[in-house]
């Protein structure tokens, strides 16, 4: 049973911080710590196909952004263990995008979001037949489509987002699967068939 974060979310106010996240094997190594708990640069790096040194240095640059911090009393000298602080990590729009830098670290985060949201949606693709047969009735794939001013969505997302942040506090179970949900809200400027 992988140890969970002790902090629920960590706030980025700044874009230099999420620049310095940004970068996609500080995210990966970041994820992979959250999913899974304490691991070593070793080990993650194993897992994501790069050198303990490089995996090393850039868990190093994440302890000094405050996302991850070193065990202490385990591992040694040569081989540190690393664990997340936060199980999340969220930013404000509004407060980024007319900062320098700002839009442009929040464009591609943006990308790499939808990007790690294609690849979690194809590898269910690809496994859900596979999938013991409780688990494949308790998939949701659902797409909906509301007519919402501004207001009402950011209102809508806010709601939905405390449901899930109520079942994370109160109903998760260590022990199952991790199941990832993915929740997005944006307008469409038309509708693709």
């Amino acid at each position: 049973m992988p140890e969970i974060p002790p902090e629920p979310v960590v706030d980025v106010t700044d874009p230099r911080t999420l620049r310095a996240l940004a970068h996609p094997l500080r995210t990966g190594l970041l994820s992979l710590l959250r999913a899974e708990g304490p691991s070593t640069a070793s080990r993650l790096g194993q897992r994501v196909g790069e050198s303990s040194g490089t995996t090393s240095y850039h868990l190093r640059r994440l302890a000094e952004l405050g996302f991850v911090e070193e065990v202490t009393g385990q591992g040694t000298a040569r081989e540190r263990w690393w664990r997340a602080i936060h199980r999340s990590t969220r930013w404000r729009t509004e407060d980024l995008v007319e900062q320098p830098g700002g839009r442009e670290v929040l464009e591609e985060l943006t990308h790499q979001s939808l990007g790690h949201q294609r690849r979690l949606l194809a590898e269910h693709a690809a496994q859900r037949e596979s999938l013991p047969e409780e688990w494949r009735d308790a998939v949701s794939l659902n797409d909906w489509a509301l007519h919402l001013s501004p207001a009402a969505t950011r209102e809508l997302t806010e709601e939905l987002n405390g449901v899930l942040a109520r079942w994370r506090a109160e109903r998760e179970e260590p022990d199952q699967p991790l199941v990832s949900v993915l929740l997005d809200l944006f307008p469409l400027t038309e509708h693709a068939a």
